[in-house]
Protein backbone atom coordinates (compact mmCIF):
# COMPACT_ATOMS: atom_id res chain seq x y z
CA UNK A 1 0.00 0.00 0.00
CA UNK A 2 2.59 2.58 0.95
CA UNK A 3 4.48 1.93 -2.33
CA UNK A 4 1.42 2.68 -4.11
CA UNK A 5 1.05 5.58 -2.46
CA UNK A 6 4.67 6.76 -2.97
CA UNK A 7 3.86 6.37 -6.60
CA UNK A 8 0.53 8.19 -6.52
CA UNK A 9 2.41 11.23 -4.37
CA UNK A 10 5.40 11.34 -6.47
CA UNK A 11 3.21 11.97 -9.99
CA UNK A 12 1.11 14.62 -7.70
CA UNK A 13 4.33 16.27 -6.45
CA UNK A 14 6.09 16.32 -10.17
CA UNK A 15 2.65 17.81 -11.72
CA UNK A 16 2.21 20.73 -9.00
CA UNK A 17 6.05 21.37 -9.00
CA UNK A 18 5.75 21.43 -12.92
CA UNK A 19 2.86 23.85 -12.72
CA UNK A 20 4.15 26.19 -10.03
CA UNK A 21 8.11 26.25 -11.28
CA UNK A 22 6.96 26.96 -14.99
CA UNK A 23 8.60 30.22 -14.67
CA UNK A 24 11.84 29.05 -12.97
CA UNK A 25 12.26 26.55 -15.89
CA UNK A 26 11.58 29.66 -18.11
CA UNK A 27 14.44 31.23 -16.91
CA UNK A 28 16.58 28.75 -17.17
CA UNK A 29 15.73 27.76 -20.64
CA UNK A 30 16.39 31.31 -21.38
CA UNK A 31 19.63 31.79 -19.99
CA UNK A 32 20.89 28.34 -21.71
CA UNK A 33 19.80 29.86 -24.91
CA UNK A 34 21.82 32.96 -24.34
CA UNK A 35 25.05 31.57 -22.82
CA UNK A 36 25.35 28.31 -25.12
CA UNK A 37 24.76 27.51 -28.82
CA UNK A 38 23.09 23.96 -28.80
CA UNK A 39 19.51 22.56 -27.13
CA UNK A 40 18.23 23.52 -23.85
CA UNK A 41 17.57 20.28 -22.28
CA UNK A 42 20.38 17.25 -22.21
CA UNK A 43 19.28 13.68 -22.18
CA UNK A 44 21.69 11.91 -20.08
CA UNK A 45 21.63 8.11 -20.71
CA UNK A 46 21.51 6.42 -17.26
CA UNK A 47 21.13 3.12 -15.57
CA UNK A 48 18.02 2.29 -14.57
CA UNK A 49 15.04 0.71 -12.37
CA UNK A 50 16.39 -3.34 -12.62
CA UNK A 51 19.43 -2.64 -14.87
CA UNK A 52 17.40 -1.09 -17.60
CA UNK A 53 19.14 1.54 -19.65
CA UNK A 54 17.36 4.53 -19.45
CA UNK A 55 17.33 8.77 -20.27
CA UNK A 56 16.71 11.16 -17.54
CA UNK A 57 15.97 15.04 -18.37
CA UNK A 58 18.33 17.80 -17.34
CA UNK A 59 18.92 21.49 -18.27
CA UNK A 60 22.22 21.27 -20.54
CA UNK A 61 25.04 22.95 -18.41
CA UNK A 62 27.84 22.27 -20.35
CA UNK A 63 28.95 22.94 -23.88
CA UNK A 64 27.93 20.78 -26.54
CA UNK A 65 29.67 17.46 -27.38
CA UNK A 66 31.82 18.04 -23.79
CA UNK A 67 29.97 14.88 -21.85
CA UNK A 68 32.15 12.83 -24.20
CA UNK A 69 35.18 13.40 -21.85
CA UNK A 70 33.86 12.03 -18.84
CA UNK A 71 30.53 11.28 -17.03
CA UNK A 72 31.51 13.41 -13.91
CA UNK A 73 32.61 17.07 -13.56
CA UNK A 74 35.11 18.99 -11.03
CA UNK A 75 34.47 21.63 -8.91
CA UNK A 76 36.11 24.11 -11.61
CA UNK A 77 35.59 22.20 -14.68
CA UNK A 78 35.98 24.07 -18.20
CA UNK A 79 33.26 22.10 -20.11
CA UNK A 80 30.58 24.21 -17.79
CA UNK A 81 29.51 27.47 -18.70
CA UNK A 82 28.78 29.91 -16.32
CA UNK A 83 24.65 29.77 -16.57
CA UNK A 84 25.13 25.83 -16.53
CA UNK A 85 27.28 26.00 -12.95
CA UNK A 86 24.16 28.18 -11.26
CA UNK A 87 21.94 25.97 -12.19
CA UNK A 88 24.09 23.27 -11.14
CA UNK A 89 24.62 24.79 -7.55
CA UNK A 90 21.25 25.44 -7.19
CA UNK A 91 20.19 21.77 -8.24
CA UNK A 92 18.06 23.63 -11.23
CA UNK A 93 19.63 21.58 -13.82
CA UNK A 94 17.62 18.56 -12.67
CA UNK A 95 14.13 20.18 -12.30
CA UNK A 96 13.60 18.81 -16.20
CA UNK A 97 13.63 15.22 -14.20
CA UNK A 98 9.97 16.26 -12.70
CA UNK A 99 8.87 14.86 -16.41
CA UNK A 100 10.35 11.28 -15.79
CA UNK A 101 8.43 10.86 -12.62
CA UNK A 102 5.75 12.54 -14.32
CA UNK A 103 6.20 9.52 -16.74
CA UNK A 104 6.51 6.78 -14.23
CA UNK A 105 10.62 6.16 -14.93
CA UNK A 106 11.63 8.18 -11.46
CA UNK A 107 10.71 8.98 -8.45
CA UNK A 108 10.81 12.18 -6.38
CA UNK A 109 13.28 10.13 -3.35
CA UNK A 110 15.12 7.26 -4.76
CA UNK A 111 18.96 6.67 -5.66
CA UNK A 112 20.39 9.09 -8.22
CA UNK A 113 20.60 7.17 -11.53
CA UNK A 114 23.72 6.23 -12.38
CA UNK A 115 26.22 6.46 -15.64
CA UNK A 116 25.96 3.55 -17.45
CA UNK A 117 29.37 2.34 -17.63
CA UNK A 118 30.21 3.10 -14.09
CA UNK A 119 27.22 1.18 -13.05
CA UNK A 120 28.24 -1.59 -14.60
CA UNK A 121 32.24 -1.65 -14.43
CA UNK A 122 32.11 -0.87 -10.39
CA UNK A 123 29.24 -1.57 -8.85
CA UNK A 124 29.20 -4.58 -6.50
CA UNK A 125 26.42 -7.00 -6.11
CA UNK A 126 25.02 -5.67 -2.79
CA UNK A 127 25.31 -2.03 -4.07
CA UNK A 128 22.95 -3.31 -7.50
CA UNK A 129 20.13 -3.27 -4.99
CA UNK A 130 20.14 0.33 -5.50
CA UNK A 131 18.31 -0.66 -8.87
CA UNK A 132 15.83 -2.45 -7.26
CA UNK A 133 13.80 0.70 -7.06
CA UNK A 134 13.18 3.75 -8.92
CA UNK A 135 15.99 6.25 -9.33
CA UNK A 136 15.23 9.51 -7.94
CA UNK A 137 15.36 12.67 -7.74
CA UNK A 138 17.03 13.65 -4.02
CA UNK A 139 18.31 10.66 -1.40
CA UNK A 140 20.92 10.47 1.45
CA UNK A 141 23.56 9.66 -1.47
CA UNK A 142 22.78 12.64 -3.29
CA UNK A 143 22.73 15.14 -0.50
CA UNK A 144 26.12 13.66 0.90
CA UNK A 145 27.35 14.44 -2.85
CA UNK A 146 25.80 17.83 -2.81
CA UNK A 147 27.39 19.22 0.89
CA UNK A 148 31.12 16.73 0.41
CA UNK A 149 31.44 15.67 -3.26
CA UNK A 150 33.96 18.14 -3.33
CA UNK A 151 35.99 17.37 -0.57
CA UNK A 152 36.35 13.84 -2.41
CA UNK A 153 37.01 15.18 -6.26
CA UNK A 154 39.67 16.82 -7.61
CA UNK A 155 39.79 18.99 -10.57
CA UNK A 156 41.06 16.71 -12.67
CA UNK A 157 40.92 12.84 -12.99
CA UNK A 158 37.19 13.38 -11.93
CA UNK A 159 35.75 10.19 -13.30
CA UNK A 160 38.82 8.05 -10.87
CA UNK A 161 38.44 9.84 -8.12
CA UNK A 162 34.41 9.46 -8.00
CA UNK A 163 34.70 5.47 -8.31
CA UNK A 164 37.63 5.08 -6.18
CA UNK A 165 36.75 7.75 -3.61
CA UNK A 166 33.48 8.41 -3.69
CA UNK A 167 31.35 5.71 -5.09
CA UNK A 168 31.23 3.36 -2.82
CA UNK A 169 30.54 5.86 0.40
CA UNK A 170 27.46 7.41 -1.90
CA UNK A 171 26.05 3.75 -2.27
CA UNK A 172 26.27 2.59 1.26
CA UNK A 173 24.20 5.63 2.23
CA UNK A 174 21.30 4.92 -0.27
CA UNK A 175 21.24 0.97 0.32
CA UNK A 176 20.60 2.35 4.29
CA UNK A 177 18.00 4.36 2.78
CA UNK A 178 16.41 1.31 1.37
CA UNK A 179 16.64 -0.73 3.85
CA UNK A 180 15.07 1.98 6.30
CA UNK A 181 12.15 3.31 3.57
CA UNK A 182 8.99 4.57 4.71
CA UNK A 183 6.55 7.30 3.47
CA UNK A 184 7.93 9.47 5.92
CA UNK A 185 11.76 9.02 5.34
CA UNK A 186 11.19 10.03 2.25
CA UNK A 187 9.24 13.48 3.26
CA UNK A 188 12.06 14.12 5.36
CA UNK A 189 14.72 13.78 2.82
CA UNK A 190 12.48 16.39 1.21
CA UNK A 191 12.81 18.92 3.35
CA UNK A 192 16.53 17.48 4.13
CA UNK A 193 17.56 18.26 0.80
CA UNK A 194 16.22 21.35 0.30
CA UNK A 195 17.78 22.67 3.69
CA UNK A 196 21.08 21.52 2.19
CA UNK A 197 20.75 23.83 -1.08
CA UNK A 198 19.57 26.96 0.81
CA UNK A 199 22.84 26.18 3.67
CA UNK A 200 25.32 26.01 0.50
CA UNK A 201 23.31 28.88 -1.15
CA UNK A 202 23.81 31.11 2.01
CA UNK A 203 26.91 29.76 4.26
CA UNK A 204 30.16 29.27 3.57
CA UNK A 205 30.06 26.85 6.46
CA UNK A 206 30.53 23.40 5.64
CA UNK A 207 27.37 21.92 5.87
CA UNK A 208 26.92 18.47 8.58
CA UNK A 209 26.87 15.03 6.89
CA UNK A 210 23.50 13.45 6.61
CA UNK A 211 22.38 11.66 9.62
CA UNK A 212 22.93 8.50 7.26
CA UNK A 213 26.56 8.80 7.17
CA UNK A 214 26.95 8.25 11.08
CA UNK A 215 24.67 5.40 11.33
CA UNK A 216 26.49 3.54 8.22
CA UNK A 217 30.50 4.89 9.42
CA UNK A 218 29.91 5.97 12.79
CA UNK A 219 33.12 7.72 13.70
CA UNK A 220 34.69 7.47 10.30
CA UNK A 221 36.12 11.18 9.33
CA UNK A 222 35.51 12.14 6.64
CA UNK A 223 38.32 13.65 4.24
Amino acid sequence: MQRFLKAVIDRLLALISLIILSPVLLIAALGIKLSSKGPVIYKAKRMGLGMQPMVIYKFRSMHVGMEAQGAITGKRDPRIFAWGAFLRKTKIDELPQLLNILFGTMSVIGPRPEDIDIVRQYYTEEERRTLDVLPGLACPGSIFNYTHGDLYLSDYDTDEAYVNRFLHVKLALDLYYIDHWSLWYDFKIIFRTLGAIVHTAVSKKQAPPPMEYKAVFGDRPIP
